[in-house]
């Protein structure tokens, strides 16, 4: 180590020593990751027009200016309010940083007119989705926060604007804002967002499992990737899904996947399904009152239940197929594993109606929520704030009961079916539609036009499966992009 390099380090230490308060704050920016956003002009927009908070603050700053520096705990100490997996208030504000030293962001810069650093704006994301601002510019959805130079004064202008009483010491988040979701009605459509985590990490648990280990599994994970590509309520996802399945036999010659993150594009690892900003790392509608409680298997449930109403009859035992097939090979949980598969086993007469399968959905998951209660009850290990139920309650559905008592339900199977076929299909979608985050149902339309697939997919039933997962180009963009990739790619041998 160099005399300058010690001098430096000591200087660090006598300053984290001379007060209590910079001691804490270096010991913050030591042990936690910055959860305040960077942005720069090739994922501004996308970044802003895609999340699901309501709010968001930029700030656009200069890495080599000293007051920058000294303001970044500040605002990193607001950001972690709302940013990051444990947020104790996610989904209200996203707070972002732009670095106007990058030339690379120098127009971006400009189009905000940044006249000083750092500089923050604060206004509904999709406001800002290809917007300028100017200082004279009259009736603006952005305004310029001018009086944001310490945390908590930030804060309070924040809680001035929406109305609220956030603290910096504020407790653990207890999902205040979804505490009514088991009879509000329209909560579900905050669930949008958590279906794609719950894909996403669904995903990512594959990668670092490496858990593609044979043609079964292969064949497994193909068939629920065909599911999402047509069905997935995400349009993103139905996007990455598409592109794996175009590149899966590259990705995975016979079955032998490449699971790491390179620089090059022949990895699962490179393909996210949800796009690169997905998993965001915490859930609303599916965000417990603990960090060890819903969360991952709550968004799983609802992309099941969410893929029941979305497919057709024609469909419905090869989507009954991949979802059992894919909990049996990558669900890790090994108890709910097995529990799930002795329920896919039970049914001995295959799918012909959608109907059909939407309601086997919907009691396997009252039948898992019905023996967790018990268990749950006996070793208190349950979400206080969010306690299994029989679903949907009373509240949500009355005609969905014809009677019941503590023993039994005698359930209204018509009324049950047009509840979660409205319930999980249209209310889950109505919230962020405008967002472009669920795209058209037309897209998923099935054609009849033939089309080469990637090899290995053709594990898979040809009717239903193969029309489901995408056929000419009314399917849209994503179709054509599917059919020239395919089109391109050398002839291969195909399973007979």
């Amino acid at each position: 180590m160099s005399l300058v390099h010690l001098l430096l380090f000591f200087g660090l230490v006598i300053a984290a020593s001379s007060s209590p308060g910079s001691r804490l704050i270096l010991r913050e920016i030591a042990d936690q990751k910055d959860r305040a956003v960077e942005l720069n002009t090739s994922n501004f927009d996308s970044v802003l027009k895609d999340t699901p908070a309501k709010y968001a603050v930029v700030e656009f700053f200069a890495h080599w200016c000293p007051a920058c520096r000294n303001y970044k705990p500040h605002y990193e100490k607001v950001a972690r309010l709302f940013n990051g997996p444990d947020a104790i208030h996610p989904g209200i504000v996203l707070m972002t940083r732009v670095d106007c030293a990058l030339k690379t962001n120098t127009k971006l810069c400009d189009k905000f007119s940044v006249s000083h650093y750092p500089m923050l704006f604060w206004g509904p994301p999709t406001k800002f989705v290809s917007a300028t601002w100017e200082p004279k510019k009259d009736k603006s959805e952005i305004l310029v926060i001018d009086d944001g130079r310490t945390a908590e004064r930030l804060l309070n202008w924040i809680n001035k604007q929406i109305d609220s009483s956030y603290a910096l010491d504020g407790q653990k988040f207890e999902n205040e804002h979804a505490l009514s979701n088991l009879t509000d009605y329209n909560q579900i459509s905050q669930a949008v967002y958590d279906v794609e985590e719950a894909t996403a990490e669904a995903f990512d648990i594959i990668l670092v499992q490496k858990a593609i280990k044979s043609s079964e599994t292969s064949a497994s994970f193909i068939r629920f990737i065909q599911l999402l590509a047509a069905h997935h309520l995400s349009r993103r996802c139905r996007k990455g899904a598409a592109e794996i399945l175009v590149n899966y036999d590259d990705l995975c010659p016979s079955g032998n996947c490449s699971y790491e993150k390179s620089g090059g594009k022949d990895t699962l690892g490179n393909f996210p399904i949800c796009g690169k900003d997905v998993p965001r790392g915490y859930y609303m509608f599916c965000r417990g009152s603990k960090n060890d409680t819903r969360g991952f298997s709550c968004g799983l449930w609802v992309l099941m239940h969410s893929l029941s109403v979305r497919v057709e009859d024609g469909e419905s035992h090869f989507a009954f197929t991949a979802i059992c097939d894919f909990v049996n090979n990558f669900f890790m949980c090994d108890e709910c594993r097995l529990h799930f598969n002795d329920m896919c086993l039970s049914v001995k007469t295959p799918f012909k109606k959608a109907r059909d399968f939407v309601l086997w959905v919907w009691s396997t998951h009252n039948k898992v929520n019905e023996r967790l209660m018990k268990d749950e009850a006996s070793l208190g290990t349950g979400d206080p704030k969010f306690p299994k139920i029989i679903w949907p309650p009373k509240e949500l559905c009355p005609l969905c009961y014809l009677s019941s008592n503590q023993k039994s339900i005698e359930w209204d199977h018509d009324h049950v079916y047009n509840f979660l076929k409205n319930y999980y299909g249209s209310k889950l979608v109505s919230l962020y539609k405008e967002k472009s985050v669920i795209g058209s149902k037309e897209e998923t339309v099935p054609a009849t036009e033939d089309l080469t697939v990637a090899t290995s997919a053709l594990v898979v039933p040809i009717g239903a499966a193969l029309a489901i997962a995408i056929a000419s180009c009314a399917f849209g963009a994503l179709a054509c992009y599917w059919r020239t990739q395919q089109k391109n790619r050398k002839p291969r041998r195909s399973w007979n």
